[in-house]
């Protein structure tokens, strides 16, 4: 039998009204805690404004939306689900010899297109957003602006250093390329600053090391201002540069846009850095509807027969529980992924592949005994 068209806009309707108040409700008590953290860490600063930590908190909003976006659909799925299932309505419909794939197939459309839209549309305005809120982070509370950028034509290193007379000096480095095997930088120039921040001189090596507190830098061609260029064959340069806190200098994959990942993701392997961390975020993004439809599915198995008299409240406590085993699971994969134990494919779709048999066989046993 074939679903009319009428009920399959009303189901629709139904689903996405509830997913939307529920993602309202979720992504208001998430940024509210949130707001409640940041008063914590900006406890122990000096001129941090109240403004600044409720501009901070509505600038991450966006971003805990998307993080809520499951639950919310597991929640909104449930409630609307049952609200059918009280009313009768639900009973009629398969009364009438509809089964649960036809009654669920708006649902899915409808998350489907709602988790389409999300990875699209909606992260490139969330991550510009984030993005704003970790440069302000660095400034009011953490204190570590960032001091690296990457482009197509290599990395760009900015190291501040105090010494021991309280004089600062500045370091601008520039590196085609490195290597993580071997902790080495290729075409590797350096410009140095004085603490009034005058140009110094500059560096050009073929070739550097990167070691504990030095970078190593290999036949060097030495420029001071007003003399003849110096051909040296080995410089020690003091530094508290790792690669670690390169990498972690990085912008994260969650700002960063759903169309620039791919290009950034190439930037980074170019400069001969891993990128595993983000094409598990970027293909996680594109599995996002699927994940959705997903769980649609399961928010049926503990809603669509509720029982007469009790027990109601143990079936959505079971959903909830679900829906962070679900996410759990979820980061142990991710988490696998992005430390390359796990391949990147296998990382990213595997939730929504593995929340996806588990919700269709368990409405095969319930539809089918």
């Amino acid at each position: 039998m074939r679903v009319p068209w009428t009920l399959s806009r009303y189901i629709a309707r139904h689903f996405l009204q509830s997913i939307l108040m529920a993602l309202l409700g979720l992504a208001f008590i998430s940024t509210l805690i949130d707001v409640v953290e940041l008063l914590r860490r900006a406890s122990g600063k000096e001129a941090v404004p109240f403004s600044i930590i409720l501009e901070m908190g509505l600038l991450r909003a966006p971003h805990l939306s998307e993080k809520m976006m499951p639950y919310a659909v597991l929640i909104g799925s449930m409630l609307a689900l049952t609200k059918l299932t009280r009313t009768q309505e639900l009973v009629i419909a398969r009364a009438a010899g509809i089964s649960v794939w036809q009654f669920l197939a708006p649902a899915l459309a409808v998350v489907m297109a709602l988790g389409l839209f999300m990875s699209v549309a909606f992260n490139p305005i969330a991550s510009v957003l984030l993005l704003r809120f970790e440069h302000i982070e660095g400034k009011y509370l953490t204190g570590k602006p960032s001091l690296l950028s990457i482009s197509s034509s290599g990395l760009w290193l900015r190291q501040i250093e105090l010494d021991e007379t309280k004089n600062i000096s500045e370091h601008i480095i520039y590196a085609m390329r490195i290597s993580q095997s071997d902790m080495s930088f290729s075409n590797l120039i350096v410009y140095d600053f004085d603490k009034n921040g005058r140009f110094a001189e500059r560096m050009d090596a073929s070739r550097a090391m990167l070691e504990p507190g030095i970078l190593r830098l290999k036949d060097v061609t030495r420029s001071l201002a007003g003399k003849p260029p110096e051909k040296i064959k080995e410089i020690e340069l003091p530094t508290t540069l790792t690669i670690g806190h390169i990498q972690d200098s990085f912008a994260s994959p969650e700002t960063m846009s759903f169309w620039h990942l791919p290009s950034f993701i190439h930037l980074l392997e170019d400069a001969g850095f891993s990128a595993l961390r983000h094409r598990v975020y970027w293909h996680s993004m594109l599995a996002s509807p699927l994940l959705l439809a997903g769980t649609v599915m399961v928010a049926a198995v503990f809603s669509l027969r509720l029982p007469r008299r009790g027990k109601i409240g143990i079936l959505v406590v079971a959903g909830v529980v679900s829906g962070f085993l679900l996410h759990f699971f979820t980061d142990i994969i991710f988490a696998l992924g992005s430390a390359g134990t796990l391949p990147v494919m296998l990382a990213a779709w595997t939730p929504a592949l593995v929340v996806n048999m588990i919700g269709a066989a368990l409405l095969l046993h319930l539809e089918d005994g």
